[in-house]
C-alpha cells in the first residue's frame, strides 16, 4: 500500500530533525518546540540569554503546481548576494567621491578666507 505524499514528507522531516538533534545533543541542550522545530538556549556576546531556533521543512512547491527546486533557489540567492555586494561597492565609490569633492570645496573656502584676511 502506497503512503500519501504528506505522510512521506512528515516521515522525511522527522528523520532529518532527529538526525539534527543527535548531532547537536552532544554539546547543547535541545528543546523540541514543535513538530518541525527545535530551540537551543544560548547566550550572545554580551551574555544575554537567547534561543536559536531551527525549523525543518520539506517544501512542496508553489501554489500553481511548480515543484520546489532548491538548486534554482540557491542560484537566485547567490545572484541576490552578488547584486547586494555590487550595490555596496557602488555606494562606497559614491561616498568616496563625495568626500573628495567636499574636501576640495573646504580647501577652496579656506584659500578664499586666507586671501580675504591677507
Amino acid at each position: 500500500m502506497a503512503s500519501s505524499q504528506k505522510k512521506l514528507n512528515d516521515t522525511l522531516r522527522e528523520n532529518f530533525l532527529q538526525r539534527i538533534i543527535e548531532l547537536l545533543e552532544f554539546d547543547e541542550e535541545i528543546l523540541r518546540t514543535g513538530a518541525n522545530e527545535i530551540a537551543i538556549p544560548c547566550v550572545d556576546s554580551e551574555q544575554n540569554e537567547k534561543f536559536v531556533q531551527i525549523v525543518v521543512k520539506v517544501p512542496t512547491g508553489s501554489r500553481d503546481g511548480e515543484p520546489y527546486d532548491g538548486y534554482s533557489m540557491a542560484e537566485d540567492y547567490k545572484l541576490k548576494l552578488e547584486e547586494k555586494e555590487r550595490k555596496r561597492k557602488e555606494n562606497e565609490e559614491k561616498k568616496r567621491k563625495k568626500v573628495e569633492r567636499d574636501k576640495k570645496i573646504r580647501e577652496k573656502k579656506e584659500e578664499m578666507r586666507a586671501k580675504r584676511e591677507a
